[in-house]
């Protein structure tokens, strides 16, 4: 198929406090027998590489914020890494994502960034992969500055996106340059991209923020394995929740 012949790496945001779910890991929330993280790291699948910025120990089968996952049971071609200072914001943690993959997993024309608190996000991936790589902006190099998600009543989702990975660096750069990566918006990040909105499939984007947010998606709150640790707290993608 087409879309496999598309080159990327992927960077799932997995970093912040919860603090709308009482400080329970989002990607520790159970949906159909997986966890939120692994659910996200299917729906990268086909990456070259895929690096985790947050707290990374929450596969389905195992692991909770007290036991975590040793990084040699990952899936491979998957990295770790953490935003400094933590809980410093999305913005930052893309850059410290774009680092780790750059040093340790070789380079991509296009850089998925994918939250890790949207269940149904496979959805939303094929069709942006399918919009990209049907693009005129030669996605083979990088063209263009990518494919962002938009779901059916007009709304962006920035963290279900592919960029180019050469504009989402230099985006970085410029923010860093200016002092403005940590605590900074994903908005000011991605000013400088032109990036092309992708209607996607309903539903593919409902993210998890709030217990009723949860409901909502069908993961009920004492379904949950035990999975908070009070020396680290919980973990928000995407916002200040």
């Amino acid at each position: 198929m087409q879309e496999n012949s598309l080159a990327f790496n992927a960077l799932i945001l997995a970093g912040g406090r919860s603090s709308r779910l009482g400080g329970v890991p989002k990607q520790s929330l159970v949906f159909r027998g997986q966890t939120l993280l692994e659910r996200a790291l299917a729906a990268a699948a086909g990456a070259r590489r895929t690096v985790v910025v947050g707290d990374a120990g929450f596969l389905s089968s195992q692991g909770t914020a007290s036991h975590p996952v040793a990084q040699a049971s990952w899936p491979p071609g998957v990295l770790t890494c953490r935003e400094e200072p933590p809980f410093a914001g999305p913005a930052a943690a893309i850059g410290t994502g774009l680092h780790a993959l750059e040093e340790y997993g070789g380079d991509a024309p296009f850089t998925l960034v994918l939250a890790c608190d949207m269940p149904l996000a496979s959805g939303a991936v094929a069709v942006l992969r399918e919009a990209l790589f049907a693009s005129p902006t030669r996605p083979g190099e990088g063209g263009g500055g990518g494919v962002m998600a938009r779901s059916g009543d007009g709304r962006a989702q920035p963290l279900a996106a592919f960029y180019s990975t050469p504009g989402l660096k230099k985006a970085c750069a410029e923010l860093a340059a200016r002092n403005a990566l940590v605590n900074g918006s994903v908005r000011a990040l991605l000013a400088s991209l032109d990036v092309q909105l992708v209607t996607v499939p309903a539903g593919s984007t409902s993210d998890v923020d709030t217990w009723d947010d949860a409901a909502a998606l069908g993961i009920a709150a004492e379904s949950q394995r035990e999975s908070k640790d009070p020396s680290t707290g919980g973990t928000n993608v995407g916002g200040k929740s």
